[in-house]
């Protein structure tokens, strides 16, 4: 399965996607944020995808469809929300479900990985 991750504003939520990244062996990684998400490190092979978090809801839309169009290889993706803003999060889970691709909500608990 693969990951799409988003990385934005929240105390602790770079935590979660790091430690969702090393818990799993996934397929492909795509991290989304803005220019100081780009910050983030892993040692797991990734794809970053840059956005314009000033810009409108459907510009973000089109930006990450553009750029995840063809790049997803299952049916569904695991897709952590725990950073980001309600806008951030509407634009990505409606251009995941426009490609269309199905989607898995991903949590790192004391237990591990759960999907929701």
């Amino acid at each position: 399965m693969e990951l799409i991750a988003l990385l934005s504003s929240g105390k602790g939520t770079w935590a979660q996607v790091s430690g969702l990244i090393k818990k799993e062996e996934w397929d492909n990684i795509f991290l989304i944020g803005d220019e100081f998400a780009e910050k983030f490190t892993t040692d797991k092979k990734h794809e970053f995808i840059r956005i314009d978090t000033d810009q409108k809801i459907m510009e973000i839309k089109d930006t990450l469809m553009k750029k995840l169009k063809g790049k997803i290889n299952g049916i569904e993706v695991a897709l952590s929300i725990a950073s980001g803003s309600g806008k951030e999060h509407m634009a990505l889970i409606s251009a995941l479900l426009s490609l269309p691709v199905g989607i898995r909500f991903a949590v790192l608990t004391q237990e591990g990985i759960v999907y929701l």
